[in-house]
């Protein structure tokens, strides 16, 4: 459960699926939106789990694709997660980029934005069966999950 090292092009694959979205969101952020009043320690271990996570995806070889068993499964789920997250994206950027529209739940996900990404590492870490990957997304979950519950909250106090 420790992980081999070595390239991970299905670690790579993951993050661009992350990080492509989030770039896009980057430049057309929703009114309104700020990160000024966010928890320190959420945000300490939302960015310190964003790194973590990033390297163990890239740096263990055991996420990248083996002979097709039942352990396979994980990684299906893996990527479904993913292809939720995507989904969700698209239904974001289609929407008129509210503050809501952002922190909202999808196929009845709560917070799908962060908790999609978040599970899908997770269930890349139970497939790879590397330790340092679960607990990497631990850290994220805790972390990014946290803010955008503390925002989720924020914009619910502010629609008041």
């Amino acid at each position: 459960m420790t992980g081999h090292f070595g390239f991970s092009y299905i670690g790579l694959i993951f993050l661009l699926l992350l990080f492509i979205p989030n770039f896009i969101w980057a430049k057309n952020m929703p009114q309104g939106y700020t990160a000024e009043n966010e928890n320190k320690l959420l945000l300490i271990l939302e960015r310190l789990g964003e790194i973590l996570t990033c390297c163990c995806a890239l740096v263990f070889s055991d996420f990248n694709g083996k002979r097709f068993s039942l352990w396979s499964l994980w990684l299906i789920a893996a990527f479904l997660l993913m292809g939720l997250y995507e989904l969700w994206w698209i239904r974001y950027f289609r929407s008129e980029g509210k503050l809501t529209d952002f922190y909202s739940s999808y196929r009845g996900i709560p917070l799908a934005g962060a908790t999609l990404p978040v599970a899908a590492f997770f269930l890349l870490g139970i497939y790879g069966k590397v330790i340092w990957m679960l607990l990497a997304d631990v850290v994220l979950g805790i972390g990014h999950i946290g803010i955008h519950m503390q925002h989720y909250r924020e914009t619910l106090a502010g629609d008041s």
